[in-house]
């Protein structure tokens, strides 16, 4: 990377509501997140948060993509990795002493292990990351084990979602809304992967896992907001459960002792492009 690009990419990054901008962006990657849904998070107004991605994408650090009559922003990679790069192989002369705290060892070997640790997140954790967790373990062909919890959690799993997984034949007996801060204790398992299943998870302010687990953002709407009938209200959590299904069925058949990091990494993002539900709105 030229030195004037890199220059002009950190000087926009030091204003700290473009670096809040770019790092909530960089939260959903390689997703992207509708202006309104960032403007609520940030607490930003809406014209101030045009100006700050108007700024970010002038210096290719994020770009605009539109679906439907949605705009979207998410971050480039490209020239996201070109900085980092330039900062660490440029700047930083890949010296170790300056890196090793950074990366994780040996990234170039493939996961090993004879049960990973899964950890699902959503808001409520009363239906889309009990579905995952649920589905996880049932399907997970003994490689797995599946937890869940909610950075705001209720107090009761959703009527729906029982309904659902009982009529799949999952077994609820244990089965309960759960606190993020229950898998940040020191005890707690270390996680080898760490998935989103809703935004409010994805945006949340959560501090570095312990292990450096995989992670990726698996968004779905949220089923407790539909509207309509009791059978409407049914039919959208059992699509929310089948949509989990195939990300999940995919999941498990990915053959993770001959993947690197990076390219589980890729692979994890790709299912969580697959197969979305339309949004309403």
């Amino acid at each position: 990377m030229e030195i004037k690009l890199a220059a002009e990419s950190f000087a926009t990054l030091g204003h700290p509501g473009r670096l809040a901008v770019f790092r909530l962006l960089m939260r959903f990657a390689p997703h992207g997140v509708r202006p309104t849904e960032i403007a609520d998070t940030l607490k930003l107004k809406q014209n101030t948060l045009s100006h700050h991605l108007a700024d970010l994408a002038a210096c290719g650090l994020v770009r605009a993509e539109r679906q439907g009559r949605s705009l979207f922003y998410s971050v480039d990679l490209d020239r996201t990795e070109a900085i980092f790069g330039y900062l660490a192989l440029d700047v930083g002369r890949a010296r170790p002493d300056l890196l090793s705290s950074l990366l994780p060892a040996a990234p170039e070997d493939p996961m090993q292990s004879s049960a990973f640790n899964v950890l699902f997140l959503c808001s409520g954790n009363s239906a889309r990351s009990i579905f995952a967790e649920a589905l996880l373990r049932d399907l997970g062909k003994g490689r797995f084990q599946a937890f869940s919890a909610g950075t705001r959690p209720g107090s009761a799993l959703n009527p729906f979602a029982l309904d659902v997984l009982k009529r799949n034949g999952h077994d609820t007996a244990d089965m309960r809304s759960k606190h993020i801060a229950a898998f940040q204790q020191p005890d707690a398992p270390v996680m080898d992967f760490v998935f989103t299943v809703c935004d409010a998870a994805a945006a949340e302010e959560c501090p570095p896992w312990p292990g450096q687990p995989i992670t990726g953002h698996w968004g779905l709407p949220d089923p407790v907001k539909a509207t309509g009938t009791e059978a409407e209200k049914g039919l959208v959590f059992a699509q929310t459960y089948a949509a989990l299904r195939r990300r999940i069925a995919a999941f498990v058949e990915l053959p993770f002792e001959q993947l690197n990091r990076i390219a589980l990494q890729g692979l994890v993002d790709d299912i969580g492009t697959a197969q979305p539900i339309a949004r309403k709105g």
